[in-house]
């Protein structure tokens, strides 16, 4: 038996008055308000009654915080992954819209698609869908929470969708403290010899616990 569903679930706000693109810095932690998001997207999960086997959580304080809820909720003790922790930026400490007058961060703006400012779209894919993979088989029975950051979480959506990588980030469909799920289901594949049954990736949904909210976040954290 594996896990029956991979829940990513992305932090609550972060306190930021200063509108720092803080990435993997130490000291950024949740907001009062994304407190409250987080208490948001454990009451939706325990709401619909399906057992948690397992809460596995990025190592950044944020993610933490957003996880400490769902532990309380299910009585479980989080499990810190490197796999699904925020992606490299060359531009973590820096206000984007000063850093882009620079011209000494121009060149990490050379290319878009990769995108050339920090960790590639297929690495980020790459360590997410093996992090998905892992705790679906982490676990005897029951749903694995992943506690996670936007960007993995959208690249694992557009993976999973077949769709392209490059994207405007004010464009994601992943609200602070929303909630994407995924089943693994089996499909037939034609071989040279024979059809083998193998397993593939499907979201099955979505759903957004703080969007009542999210109307009076001041950092969404999109970049």
């Amino acid at each position: 038996m594996v896990a029956s569903q991979v829940h990513l679930v992305r932090h609550g706000e972060v306190f930021n008055p200063d509108g720092i693109l803080y990435g993997r810095l130490p000291g950024f932690g949740l907001s009062k308000l994304g407190h409250r998001m987080a208490q948001a997207a454990a009451d939706e999960l325990q709401q619909r009654s399906r057992p948690v086997g397992a809460l596995r959580v990025s190592p950044l304080q944020r993610t933490r915080e957003s996880a400490a809820p769902i532990a309380a909720a299910f009585g479980l003790e989080p499990v810190i992954d490197d796999g699904i922790i925020e992606p490299t930026n060359r531009f973590e400490g820096t206000k984007m819209k000063l850093a882009v007058r620079k011209p000494a961060y121009w060149p990490y703006l050379v290319n878009p698609l990769r995108p050339s400012w920090g960790e590639a779209y297929t690495s980020i894919e790459r360590r997410m869908l093996a992090a998905v993979e892992q705790a679906f088989d982490s676990v005897e029975s029951g749903d694995v929470v992943l506690v996670s950051h936007q960007l993995p979480i959208w690249v694992t959506h557009l993976s999973v969708a077949g769709e392209r990588f490059p994207h405007d980030p004010r464009k994601r469909r992943c609200a602070l403290s929303s909630i994407t799920t995924f089943e693994r289901v089996s499909a037939e594949e034609e071989g040279a010899d024979a059809t083998e049954k193998r397993q593939r990736l499907v979201e099955v949904g979505y759903v957004e616990p703080a969007a009542s909210l999210q109307v009076a976040a001041t950092d969404v954290g999109a970049v």
